[in-house]
C-alpha cells in the first residue's frame, strides 16, 4: 500500500536542498585556488630573491678569495723583498765549531777527505783551535780576514801608526816624495780617479783611523763582537777599509824603497819584493799588483808578508791541504822585527775561502 506522497512544494524544496552545499565547495576551491596562486607566485618571488642573493653572495666570496690569494701573493713578494734588501749580509759568518765542521764538510773516504780530516784534527788536539769563522770569498777576503782579527781582538796601532797622522800621508806622497803617479790608483773594481784620488785616500784612511781607535778602546769582548757584526754586514764601509789598508802598504813600499836608495839595512821580504820585474818600484808594484786587488784578484803571498810587516801583526796561516809537510803553517812576515800580535787563519786550498780560527769560544 502507497504512502501519502508529498505535496509538490515539498518535492522543490527537497530537490533545492542538496544544492546549497555544492555552491559552498566552488568558494571553498576558489579561495584555496586564489590561495595557493599567491603562495606559489610568493615562493617564486621568495625563491628568485634567495637565489639572487645565494648568487651574489657566492660571487662575493669568489671575488674576496681572488683578492685574498693576490693581496697574499702580492705581500710576500713584498716580504721577500724587503728580507733581501735589508737583510744583515755578514761577510764573515758565525762562530762554529772546528771538528763539527770538519765532520759535516768532509766525509767518505777519499784520500783528500782522510787528509783533511787529519789536518783538523792536528789544528785541534796540538795547536788547540776550537772554533772557526768562514770568510765571504772574493778578492778582499784576505784582507777582510786580517781586519776581522784586529778588530775583534782589539788590537792596538801599530807602533809607527801612533807617531804619524795616517789621514795626511796620501798628501805627504805627493807634496813631500814627489809621487805625482799615485793619482792612478785604483779603488778596486773602480779604475782611473784622477784628481780626486786624494780626497777618496784620505776619507778611506781616516775611516780607518776612527774604526781601529774605536775597537781598541773598547774592553768588553761582547760589544766588540756586536760592533764587528754589524761593520763586516756594510760592504760600502768594509770596502772603504781594504782600500785604506792597500794604501797603507803602499805607504810601507814607499818609505822602505826610499831607504833603499840610500843604503840603509832593509828587511829582507821587500829586497825579494824589489826584485821582481813587476814590483821594481813602488810604482810598478801599485800599477801591477794593489790596483788588481779588490777587482781581478787577491793577494799574493809576498803582498801578504807587506801586510803583516805594515799592520806589525804576525799572521799565521795554516795551509790544510799541505798537512804533513814544511808548509803547513806558515808566518807572513817570517821574521818579525818585534814581539807583534798573532792572528792565525786557515785555507783549505789556495783558491777557496779562508777560515778565522780562534783557540776557544769568542763568547758573543
Amino acid at each position: 500500500m502507497a504512502g501519502p506522497r508529498s505535496s509538490p512544494r515539498a518535492r522543490a524544496r527537497e530537490r533545492e536542498q542538496p544544492l546549497a552545499p555544492a555552491a559552498g565547495s566552488d568558494q571553498v576551491h576558489s579561495w584555496t585556488l586564489v590561495t595557493n596562486q599567491a603562495l606559489h607566485t610568493a615562493w617564486r618571488i621568495a625563491k628568485g630573491s634567495v637565489m639572487l642573493a645565494v648568487s651574489f653572495l657566492v660571487a662575493t666570496l669568489c671575488y674576496f678569495q681572488r683578492m685574498h690569494l693576490y693581496v697574499g701573493h702580492r705581500l710576500k713578494w713584498w716580504i721577500g723583498y724587503l728580507q733581501r734588501k735589508f737583510k744583515r749580509n755578514l761577510s764573515v759568518e758565525a762562530e762554529v765549531d772546528l771538528l763539527s765542521y770538519c765532520a759535516r764538510e768532509w766525509k767518505g773516504e777519499t784520500p783528500r777527505a782522510k787528509l783533511m780530516r787529519k789536518a783538523y784534527e792536528e789544528l785541534f788536539w796540538r795547536h788547540h783551535i776550537k772554533c772557526i769563522r768562514q770568510v765571504k770569498k772574493d778578492n778582499y777576503d784576505a784582507l777582510r780576514s786580517v781586519l776581522f782579527q784586529i778588530f775583534s781582538q782589539g788590537l792596538s796601532f801599530p807602533s809607527w801608526m801612533k807617531e804619524k797622522d795616517i789621514v795626511k800621508l796620501p798628501e805627504k806622497l805627493l807634496f813631500s816624495q814627489g809621487c805625482n803617479w799615485i793619482q792612478q790608483y785604483s779603488f778596486g773594481p773602480e779604475k782611473y780617479t784622477g784628481s780626486n784620488v786624494f780626497g777618496k785616500l784620505r776619507k778611506c784612511v781616516e775611516l780607518l783611523k776612527t774604526q781601529w781607535t774605536e775597537f781598541s778602546e773598547i774592553k768588553d769582548y761582547h760589544k766588540r763582537g756586536s760592533m764587528c757584526n754589524v761593520l763586516f754586514s756594510d760592504a760600502i764601509l768594509e770596502y772603504k777599509l781594504y782600500e785604506a789598508l792597500k794604501f797603507i802598504m803602499l805607504y810601507q813600499v814607499t818609505e822602505v824603497y826610499e831607504q833603499m836608495k840610500t843604503n840603509k839595512v832593509i828587511p829582507s821580504l821587500f829586497r825579494l819584493l824589489f826584485s821582481r820585474e813587476t814590483s821594481s818600484d813602488p810604482l810598478s808594484f801599485m800599477m801591477n799588483h794593489l790596483n788588481s786587488v779588490g777587482d781581478t784578484c787577491g793577494l799574493e803571498q809576498i803582498d801578504m808578508f807587506v801586510l803583516g810587516y805594515s799592520l806589525e801583526v804576525k799572521i799565521k796561516v795554516f795551509r790544510l791541504f799541505k798537512f804533513s809537510s814544511r808548509d803547513f803553517a806558515i808566518y807572513y812576515p817570517e821574521e818579525s822585527l818585534r814581539e807583534w800580535p798573532e792572528i792565525s787563519l786557515l785555507t783549505e786550498n789556495d783558491r777557496t775561502t779562508t777560515f778565522l780560527s780562534f783557540k776557544s769560544g769568542s763568547h758573543w
